[in-house]
């Protein structure tokens, strides 16, 4: 299975790389470094490191997973997450997958043999997270990942297999944890919703480590209403996974508009969901000085918000060594609004016609699917009727019987 291509995110990305070309060179190895001897290795994957001059002890660790076709230098050089690091002092490790193991370079989300407590590739993180930890004294209880694409998808599934291990993960782009365990399993988990309720979904995540009562790890979810490659509904099945993990609703407590056409929902304090207008697949990035900005533009690293900025701040990164459990976004001129009853937004009850003509949905092969979601709403025709609610601009998801 290692060795097999991650064949349904090959044949969605062939035509993308063809137009977005390639990450920028590896930068200087006196700031990116490898760490060649990091305890057991079972998914033989590289260990690289940036650490911040003069790094105290006691100070957090990040884990930044790449996605397919990327390296650990790509993610140094454009995530924003070495410049967060200077700024708030803690450490980043970045895991390289190799074409051995992939031949696209995906981190194998989707193979038991990796994605599993002791197992694989999810274990050897767990050794890069011990050897960071060991040679810098950094503090266990803020251990963080994320991760996108196949990266946000191995992010999820660490969350799951090591929510001992890990406070917190930023998940981009990605997938719920264990939504697939063959190839084909995640093209399917790429394209389509699988029609699970969120306590499904939470029965994934806790059946990884049996036995484990919590604390659970806090989650960040990235993504645009325009990614193509992994749907934006798996954006709505990870709110749906993981708040019931934390057993929490899934009607927002507050919703909040950040910039670059990002709408953000809370969901008590333990679960966020930025959904980004318009954005394709990709790591957001905001190039810039600004406070609230950070990373540079590239392959699948793509303009409009500091992703790795409000992660961070959502980590309590910003707080020194303070607490993880009350962080919030910065103050912006936007209005928060808190939510009690019904979920936000705009809630339409029309004929499949009369949907794809407003454009809250679209029509393929005679059949309608919600813009956004893209769930699927049955034949495209006056007769069929669905209530659809819009959760953040341009991103519709089904609501039969609440409006």
């Amino acid at each position: 299975m290692r060795k097999l291509a991650f064949a349904g995110l090959a044949a969605i990305t062939a035509a993308v790389l063809t137009t977005v070309g390639v990450a920028a060179a590896d930068p200087p190895p006196s700031s990116l470094v490898q760490v060649a001897d990091f305890g057991a290795n079972p998914g033989a994957l590289a260990m690289y490191t940036y650490t911040p001059a003069g790094l105290e002890t006691g100070r957090p660790v990040v884990v930044a997973l790449h996605g397919c076709t990327q390296s650990a230098a790509d993610y140094y050089a454009h995530s924003g997450w070495p410049e967060l690091a200077d700024r708030w002092r803690f450490e980043v490790v970045f895991p390289q997958q190799s074409t051995s193991n992939n031949s696209l370079k995906c981190f194998n989300w989707f193979s038991t043999a990796d994605d599993t407590r002791g197992n694989g590739e999810a274990a050897s993180v767990k050794s890069m997270v011990d050897k960071a930890v060991a040679d810098h004294g950094s503090d266990r209880s803020r251990v963080f990942v994320t991760g996108l694409s196949a990266g946000g998808g191995m992010t999820a599934d660490l969350l799951a297999a090591y929510p001992d291990v890990f406070a917190g993960g930023g998940i981009m782009a990605g997938l719920p944890a264990q939504c697939a365990t063959s190839v084909t399993e995640a093209t399917n988990c790429q394209q389509n919703d699988q029609h699970l309720t969120p306590a499904q979904w939470a029965s994934k995540v806790k059946a990884q480590y049996p036995g484990y009562s919590g604390p659970w790890p806090r989650v960040a979810i990235w993504q645009g209403t325009g990614d193509y490659t992994v749907y934006p509904v798996n954006g709505t099945e990870l709110r749906d996974q993981w708040t019931a993990v934390h057993g929490v609703s899934q009607t927002p407590s507050s919703t909040q508009s950040l910039p670059g056409g990002t709408t953000l929902t809370t969901y008590a304090d333990k679960v966020q969901l930025y959904s980004i207008a318009g954005m394709g697949h990709g790591t957001a990035v905001d190039p810039g000085t600004g406070a609230t900005q950070c990373g540079s533009t590239g392959a699948y690293f793509l303009a409009g918000i500091c992703s790795s900025y409000y992660t961070g701040v959502f980590f309590g990164l910003d707080k020194g060594t303070g607490t993880t459990t009350t962080a919030t976004p910065p103050p912006t001129t936007a209005t928060t609004t808190a939510t009690t009853t019904q979920p936000p937004g705009t809630c339409v009850n029309a004929s499949n016609y009369a949907h794809t003509q407003a454009g809250r949905a679209h029509q393929s092969g005679g059949q309608t699917y919600a813009n956004g979601s893209n769930q699927a709403m049955g034949l495209w025709n006056t007769f069929t009727t669905h209530a659809l609610r819009e959760t953040s601009p341009g991103y519709w998801v089904l609501a039969d019987g609440q409006c």
